[in-house]
């Protein structure tokens, strides 16, 4: 059996679910919303893993479950956990059931897409970006300040620049003008991120082990996950990299202990890939939902031992 876990009205959830059976593939989802309802615990012995799931009235062998696919909120922002104080019972029973959940996808005999301890790079675009450049893929030019004068000193030497977060919290890539030159004080009281901009195309490659579907993105805005809100428009349609690009892409994925990743790349007029991030848990429904590329079909495949 195959476990999905997550919010069940999520997209990406559904578009998996639905390949699963198109393959015949059992599988059950956890639902965070009813964490209530549900239970477990496991055991490590002689002979491995083992212990039970409860899904509301279904229990499950974690030894029969052959392959896991989690998409997990926060569960202390749980909209069911909202009016519950700190350390209520619910509130326990939920951090202890996610916390039991976290703990045995670490060491389960089971197709694992994604392990929790690999995810942790995309915590520090920093840490992040030096084990991208090691696995031979161009990085951008950063710089990481909270003084001013070295801010428009790498202006000086970079012309057009952009910043961002440098944590796992998703921000708006947004590129430094006038307005946010009067205001450069500000980042005195906390390191900001800024780095070279990068002419070229987007290309979200989405690797799920060796499967890679590459997808590019035309748009009129600097970050084009919210064009829309600012006004602009973007384009998604799938593309094919060349060989080698495709091949880094693999080995990047595997290289950071992932089986299935979204590879944020730039490529210029010259060929040359520009790597910006690796995201462990890519939400890719949207590109699939665009350009028709079976990317929830190759995930299906892969956590069914195809």
């Amino acid at each position: 059996m195959i476990l999905l876990g997550g919010i069940a009205s999520e997209r990406p959830l559904a578009m998996l679910g639905a390949a699963l059976d198109a393959r015949g593939a059992p599988w059950r989802l956890f639902d965070q919303r009813r964490c209530a309802a549900c239970a477990m615990e496991f055991e490590v012995g002689a002979t491995g893993v083992g212990g039970t799931l409860r899904l509301d009235a279904e229990e499950f062998d974690l030894r029969a479950i052959t392959a896991v696919y989690l998409r997990l909120m926060d569960d202390r922002i749980l909209p069911e956990l909202e009016d519950e104080p700190d350390l209520s019972p619910a509130r326990r029973h939920a951090r202890a059931l996610h916390d039991a959940l976290y703990r045995w996808i670490e060491i389960a005999d089971a197709r694992v897409v994604n392990r929790s301890d690999p995810q942790g790079s995309n915590g520090s675009k920093p840490y992040q970006a030096q084990l991208i450049a090691a696995h031979g893929l161009r990085v951008p030019e950063t710089l990481i300040t909270n003084d001013p004068a070295e801010v428009l000193a790498f202006r000086r030497a970079h012309g057009a620049i952009i910043y961002k977060s440098m944590s796992g919290v998703r921000s708006i890539v947004k590129a430094l003008d006038e307005d946010d030159v009067a205001r450069l004080d500000d980042i005195g009281w906390c390191p900001v991120q800024f780095q070279a901009l990068v002419e070229g195309r987007d290309v979200r490659v989405h690797v799920i082990d060796h499967d890679v579907h590459a997808t590019e993105i035309i748009s009129d805005v600097t970050d084009y996950r919210y064009a829309r809100q600012q006004g602009g428009s973007t384009t998604l349609r799938a593309t094919e990299l060349p060989a080698d690009l495709a091949a880094r892409c693999v080995a990047l994925t595997a290289g950071l202990g992932l089986i299935f990743a979204g590879i944020d790349l730039r490529i210029g007029a010259d060929g040359q890939a520009t790597c910006f991030e690796v995201n462990p848990s890519p939400a890719f429904s949207y590109y699939e939902g665009n350009t028709g590329q079976p990317i929830a079909a190759s995930l299906a495949s892969h956590l069914a031992g195809a």
